[in-house]
């Protein structure tokens, strides 16, 4: 007969079940145990890897706010430029008719001024063969003079 039948358990079966439990226990004991290190593990990981993330993310969000401020100064400049293009294209559409003006006159000008260059051309020739007339009437009288002096 077992001892189930019997329906008392002997002190030695139940050592030895309780034995048995301690050893189930024993190793669920040592696996929660692992599980428990690696889960520890993992988590350590994970928040040094959180941790680099929070720096390049903050590390993001400066170069954003660079950048950010980088844009800001060249829409301020490009802004500028665009006012100051339309400022000089205003002056020059009113300049436009005195820039006319002045090249008719600049036209007239030159005309006159070429005219006054031929008379000036021509009056230095008219100068020159004065001058070599007048030399010519000098040397004359001098290659003569003697005949003057004798006649008076």
């Amino acid at each position: 007969m077992s001892d189930d039948e019997e329906g008392t358990i002997t002190p030695e079966t139940r050592i030895n079940q309780l034995e048995g439990r301690l050893a189930e226990e024993t190793d669920r004991l040592e696996k929660l145990y692992v599980a428990y290190k690696k889960a520890e593990e993992d988590l350590e990981e994970r928040k040094a890897i959180i941790e680099v993330l929070e720096k390049e993310a903050i590390d993001k969000e400066i170069d954003k706010e660079g950048l950010e401020s980088l844009l800001s100064d060249k829409e301020a400049k490009i802004h500028d430029i665009e006012v100051e293009g339309a400022k000089a294209a205003k002056r020059v559409e009113h300049l436009e008719p005195e820039l006319e003006k002045m090249e008719e006159m600049y036209t007239r000008e030159s005309a006159r001024l070429g005219r006054v260059f031929e008379l000036a051309e021509e009056l230095d020739e008219s100068n020159r063969v004065a001058n070599a007339e007048l030399g010519a009437r000098d040397d004359w009288y001098v290659q003569h003079m003697q005949l003057f002096e004798d006649l008076s």
